[in-house]
């Protein structure tokens, strides 16, 4: 068996004139709202500001495994910080606990 190319995409959910997303693990080969591996999160751009809920934790593992995000997913992750994550630029994950808390404060004296 070939190894399948992933993606990680949007597939369209909701009635006419209403959609809602579904941010899915799915083959490249399959259609839009076709087959999918796994769902990794929802986007509704219909609210004011838009509901965004990814779980970072799958996100990630499949951006490790060599899935390749779309355009539109890749901002959606952006935002969720999983995008962070899976780069190594995630606020907190270079900090040393003496950067992040001082020995003694400054200014004062004993």
């Amino acid at each position: 068996m070939s190894p399948v190319a992933v993606k990680l995409r949007l597939m369209r959910m909701g009635k006419k004139k209403q959609p809602t997303y579904r941010v899915v693990a799915a083959d490249s080969r399959s259609p839009r709202n076709g087959r999918f591996i796994e769902i990794v999160g929802i986007y509704d751009p219909r609210p004011d500001p838009s509901a965004i809920r990814i779980d970072n934790d799958k996100a990630v593992d499949w951006l490790r495994k060599g899935a390749q995000p779309t355009e539109s997913v890749r901002k959606l992750l952006q935002i969720s910080g999983a995008w962070d994550i899976y780069s190594g630029k995630a606020p907190g994950a270079s900090v040393t606990p003496a950067e992040s808390t001082p020995a003694t404060p400054s200014g004062t004296t004993s």
